[in-house]
């Protein structure tokens, strides 16, 4: 099982001293938390898109491209690439100069993006979000396993004999997620395509998360990719920790109360009861995310919010050794005990090749 950590790259006052990093503090700081990540034995780092204020990751694959250079063994995707806004041909080429430039070490979540400003900068409705997301895909598919493209649809112009370059890596395209906090149609796309599901798994109780992720189960089945528990699901988190959990509260409890998604609304507690954020000790937090497992079956990737609300770094940083240290190694081996042999780890590149040659 692969766990990481993922950045949504917001810009946000630090509530307990009225600090707002740049934007080039900001930047110079996800780098920073990237290298700790490998450094503390994590598998992934994840970083989000955004075009407006206050976050600053407009260019994901930038960044990841600069973080590959400095890292070996972290696996790097994105949390989400934006299917609906995005030119699909620019995404194949994109993500393949990833994959050349990391070795391979690249994934990519895909999804529709909640912004609706957004959209019309980018010319497009977000009413149409859904059906921009099947058809970019339809799209992004083909261009990474097929050489010369013919191609029309509603969205874009068409393409007549086009080759998308660089090709991927070893002729393997980049594993993708497909990542929704509520729509059953990309539970439904991911099933179709065999590809994997991320569900977000920050904002809402786990009976939508395991109403989600037993959909999309269910149909990558009915689409011949294998049995239900077989399927590749992903999982959001978040959490904050101190040796003693009390210590954890009250720290955390002003960047929660003014954090710029969930603030000034529920009460941490109530927020902590309702949805996955664990704010306690590191024991709590191995308690909570093992019991993920009840209501999602087996899954391959879990990836931990750390770096939000305007948290300073020097935290972020403590947080990751806390992780690294004390909490994933007792995930690592209590999910390894409860995976039957025949589900299927996170995929990678050399284990996509691996297939690839046998299928050849």
């Amino acid at each position: 099982m692969q766990f990481g950590i993922f950045s949504v790259s917001d810009i946000t006052t630090d509530p307990t001293t009225g600090q707002t990093p740049t934007e080039a503090e900001r930047i110079k700081n996800i780098v920073t938390i990237a290298k700790h990540a490998e450094d503390v034995g994590l598998d992934v780092f994840a970083l989000g898109e955004h075009h407006n204020e206050p976050f600053f990751s407009s260019s994901p694959t930038t960044t990841l491209a600069y973080i590959a250079a400095q890292t070996s063994t972290l696996q790097l995707s994105t949390a989400t690439t934006l299917i609906t806004t995005n030119d699909p041909v620019k995404i194949a080429e994109d993500f393949a100069m990833l994959q050349h430039l990391s070795g391979g070490r690249v994934d990519l979540t895909l999804g529709r993006g909640n912004t609706g400003p957004v959209y019309p900068w980018f010319g497009k409705d977000i009413r149409a979000g859904i059906p921009l997301a099947i058809e970019n895909y339809s799209l992004l598919h083909k261009l990474w396993r097929e050489h010369t493209v013919d191609w029309q649809g509603k969205f874009r112009t068409p393409l007549q004999s086009f080759t998308s370059t660089p090709r991927p890596l070893d002729e393997v395209p980049p594993f993708v997620w497909h990542g929704s906090i509520r729509s059953p149609e990309i539970a439904e796309q991911a099933a179709f395509y065999g590809d994997g599901f991320f569900a977000n798994h920050i904002f809402w109780p786990a009976s939508h998360t395991q109403r989600m992720v037993a959909l999309y189960r269910e149909r990558f089945a009915h689409y011949g990719h294998g049995d239900p528990d077989q399927a590749i699901v992903g999982l959001g988190g978040q959490v904050f920790m101190r040796k003693n959990s009390q210590d954890a509260v009250k720290e955390f409890r002003p960047y929660f109360d003014n954090a710029p998604v969930y603030g000034h609304g529920p009460s941490m507690e109530d927020f902590t009861r309702e949805t996955p954020l664990t704010v306690g000790s590191p024991q709590e937090v191995i308690d909570r995310t093992l019991g993920f497992r009840e209501y999602v079956g087996d899954y391959q990737r879990q990836l931990f919010l750390m770096d939000h609300a305007g948290l300073p770094v020097k935290t972020v940083l403590e947080q990751l050794d806390l992780l690294g240290a004390e909490v994933v190694p007792v995930l690592r081996k209590e999910f390894a005990a409860l995976k039957p042999a025949h589900v299927p780890d996170a995929p990678t590149h050399e284990s996509l090749l691996a297939a690839k040659k046998v299928n050849a």
